[in-house]
C-alpha cells in the first residue's frame, strides 16, 4: 500500500509499505475513504531530526472496516466508521472517567509498532473501544460535505469542543480563541453551540477569521502581544475574557491567554505546548485566580454524538476544509499548509 513517511523536517514521502495485517484478535483493518493533514503534523514538519526509515504519519481517518479480529464483535465488515485520533480499550479507569486518550492500554498511530493513517490501509487497536460505525451512510455514494464533516469528528472539532467544554463555557459567557487554524475555527463554532454570548477570535488570517465569524465569532482582534491584549480588554470593558481557549500551542499564545483572562475564569489550551514549562506564579495565575485546564482531547468520548449532529445537519464542521488531494500529493499538502497557503487538507481515497 501507500502511506506517507517523514524522514525529517521538511521531508515528507509518499512509500509503498506492507499491508498492515491483524497482530492482536482486538485489532482492525480499514480501508482509507478520507485522511487529512492536522495542524500538530508540522510540529515535526518543521523540526524532526533526520531517521531511517522514517515516522509514519497521519491520526486522522474515516474509513470502512475490511477484516476484524476475533474479539471485536460490535462492529461488521463494510461498516463506515471514524477513528479517533488516539485508540482505546474504552473500558480502563480513565477511559471510564472520560479520558480515553490516556487510557491504560491505548496509545497513538505511527509509533510502537502501529503505522500512520495517511495510508490506504490501517490496523486500528483496541478496535471495539475506538471505532464508531456511522449508521447509514454508505461512502460510496455519501455526499463529500458529509464526509468531510465526519472527518474532523477524528480529531479538529472535537479538540475544539474539548477546549470549549473543558473551559466550561456556559450561555452567556464572554471567550476568547486565540488561533485561527482549524482547531481554533472549531472551538468558536462548540463555543457558540454552548451558548456564549461574545466570543473573540484573535486571528490575523482574513480566510479564516471570515469563517469564524461565519460560525459565531461576534468579534475578530488581528493584533498580537500588548496590542491584542488591549484590543480584547477594550472590547470586554476592562475585565478580559471569562473563558480563553488557546489553540496554537506556542508560548506567546499562552502569555496571551491569561494576559487576557478574566479574574476567576479559566484558561483551556488545546493547541500541542512546544514548550516544557508554562509559568504558574504570581503574575499568569495565582493572583487572579486563574484555572488553566485543557489537553489531549478524548475524542471518544464525544463520538456518537457528534456523528449524530453530523448527520441530523446541526454542525457542518467540514469547511474547514480548503484542500483536497490525493495520497500521492500530501507532501505538497504540507507544504502548502506550513506556508499557510491552506487552512486544512484532505487527502481522498
Amino acid at each position: 500500500m501507500r502511506a506517507a513517511v517523514m524522514h525529517q523536517a521538511g521531508d515528507v514521502r509518499v512509500e509503498t509499505v506492507p499491508d498492515p495485517r491483524i497482530v492482536s484478535p482486538t485489532d482492525a483493518i480499514v480501508r482509507s475513504v478520507r485522511a487529512c493533514i492536522c495542524g500538530s503534523d508540522l510540529h515535526p514538519y518543521r523540526s524532526l531530526p533526520a531517521s531511517d526509515p522514517g515516522r509514519p504519519m497521519g491520526h486522522e481517518l474515516i474509513g470502512v472496516v475490511e477484516e476484524l479480529g476475533a474479539e471485536v464483535t460490535a462492529l461488521s465488515v463494510g461498516d463506515l466508521v471514524v477513528v479517533p485520533f488516539a485508540y482505546s480499550d474504552n473500558t480502563c479507569p480513565a477511559c471510564r472517567d472520560g479520558f480515553q486518550a490516556a487510557c491504560h492500554h491505548g496509545g497513538f498511530y505511527g509509533s510502537n509498532g502501529v503505522g500512520g493513517l495517511q495510508a490506504e490501509l490501517a490496523r486500528i487497536p483496541q478496535a471495539a473501544g475506538t471505532l464508531v460505525a456511522v449508521p447509514g451512510v454508505d461512502p460510496a455514494t455519501a455526499d463529500d460535505t458529509l464526509l468531510k464533516s465526519l472527518l474532523t469528528l477524528s480529531d479538529v472539532y472535537l479538540t475544539g469542543y474539548h477546549a470549549a467544554f473543558m473551559g466550561g463555557v456556559t450561555a452567556g459567557s464572554t471567550v476568547a480563541v486565540v488561533g485561527d487554524g482549524a482547531v481554533g475555527l472549531s472551538a468558536v463554532l462548540a463555543a457558540r453551540r454552548m451558548g456564549a454570548e461574545q466570543i473573540i477570535l484573535m486571528g490575523r488570517h482574513a480566510e479564516r477569521t471570515d469563517l469564524g465569524v461565519a460560525w459565531g465569532a461576534t468579534d475578530v482582534v488581528p493584533e498580537r502581544g500588548d496590542e491584542g491584549v488591549a484590543r480584547v480588554l477594550e472590547l470586554t470593558g476592562g475585565l478580559g475574557a471569562q473563558v480563553v481557549l488557546e489553540a496554537v500551542g506556542l508560548m506567546p499564545a499562552y502569555v496571551q491567554s491569561y494576559s487576557i483572562a478574566r479574574t476567576g475564569g479559566t484558561i483551556s489550551r488545546v493547541g500541542v505546548p512546544q514548550y516544557s514549562d508554562a509559568p504558574v506564579g504570581g503574575t499568569s495565575l495565582f493572583r487572579r485566580n486563574l484555572t488553566l485546564t485543557g489537553g489531549v482531547a478524548p475524542v471518544r468520548a464525544y463520538l456518537e454524538d457528534a456523528i449524530q449532529d453530523v448527520l441530523n445537519g446541526e454542525i457542518d464542521p467540514g469547511k474547514v476544509f480548503d484542500r483536497t488531494i490525493g495520497i500521492e500529493d500530501t507532501p505538497a499538502g504540507y507544504a502548502a499548509m506550513d506556508a499557510r497557503e491552506a487552512l486544512k487538507v484532505m487527502i481522498e481515497f
